[in-house]
């Protein structure tokens, strides 16, 4: 093959980009933003997870059941589609309800990949060790997966307040403390979020979502006032299961009573950042973006908006 022949090759494979569209609304920001940017979107929707409108802004699209990855593999090979990402989340609460097996029946590469976490039970089902088995599934198939912010980078939250007032010395505290916590959470690959009051942990994510962790704590908490911290774990793999707020998030948060939501910057995307901005301000919530190295900083977070 000629060096031209190559470089057109090259060239026609760079555009060509697969969608995993799990649920929620940044799998449809992001296969928006990629088709702006004029790649040719390969969307692959979760079954019962991702949103159909994201069809609009694919070359082909297709939905498939969450345990259909021999299916993805045969359909992404037959559009010539050599690099993929993921973006949106994937209940996996749903694993555990009755009948799940048969009502998820895996086909044959989806089980021949996860035999060792759902047959012989030798490996945990922990986020990172299911997804970090889904890449290398992809990528023996000539596959790669990619970070989805690799191609929207202006999704990852810039450090700085973003709504509210400054942080009080009892909520600087609580960040600390919780940021401390859920970083600890997040290495043990248990969950992103710990809401805290007071130096005291109301609850801890786990594999229930971001939401219901905050509901939980607003129950627990009913009078309210109470701090949620969202980290990216240690280890944390940018390929997936990247901390991902939007007004889903807030409207649990000011429904529950809380009143500050620390976040990470740099590793946490933001889905539609001017709403969120704006829906915080009206309710009085303060919202910040932190960097891991600031954290112990004990004077207050400056008062400028994040850009």
């Amino acid at each position: 093959m000629s060096s031209n022949s190559r470089d057109t090759s090259n060239a026609h494979h760079a555009r060509r980009l697969g969608l995993i569209a799990g649920w929620g609304r940044f799998p449809l920001v992001l296969a928006e933003a990629l088709h702006a940017q004029g790649y040719q979107v390969f969307g692959l929707g979760i079954k019962d997870h991702a949103d159909p409108s994201i069809e609009s802004y694919c070359t082909e699209y297709r939905e498939l059941g969450i345990a259909r990855m021999g299916a993805a593999i045969r359909l992404f090979r037959r559009w010539d589609v050599r690099q993929a990402t993921m973006a949106g989340k994937v209940h996996k609460a749903r694993m555990f309800q009755p009948l799940a097996f048969w009502k998820h029946f895996p086909d044959l590469k989806t089980a021949q990949v996860f035999y060792r976490s759902f047959v012989t039970m030798s490996r945990d089902r922990r986020d990172d060790t299911l997804l970090s088995t889904v890449v290398r599934a992809f990528a023996d198939e000539g596959i790669e997966l990619a970070a989805a912010t690799d191609f929207a980078p202006e999704l990852l939250v810039n450090e700085g307040l973003l709504s509210g007032r400054p942080l009080s010395a009892r909520q600087r505290k609580d960040v600390q403390f919780g940021w401390q916590l859920a970083k600890e959470m997040g290495r043990l690959d248990v969950g992103q979020s710990v809401a805290v009051k007071d130096q005291a942990v109301l609850a801890i994510e786990a594999i229930e979502g971001t939401d219901e962790c905050i509901r939980r704590a607003g129950r627990l908490c009913p009078s309210g006032g109470f701090t949620l911290v969202k980290v990216a774990k240690p280890q944390q793999d940018m390929r997936f299961d990247v901390p991902t707020v939007g007004l889903g998030t807030l409207r649990a948060l000011v429904e529950a009573g809380g009143r500050v939501l620390a976040i990470e910057a740099g590793k946490t995307i933001v889905i539609d950042q001017p709403e969120v901005v704006a829906f915080a301000e009206r309710h009085q919530l303060t919202v910040v973006a932190l960097r891991a190295e600031h954290i112990e900083q004990v004077k207050p977070w400056p008062a400028e908006s994040a850009a």
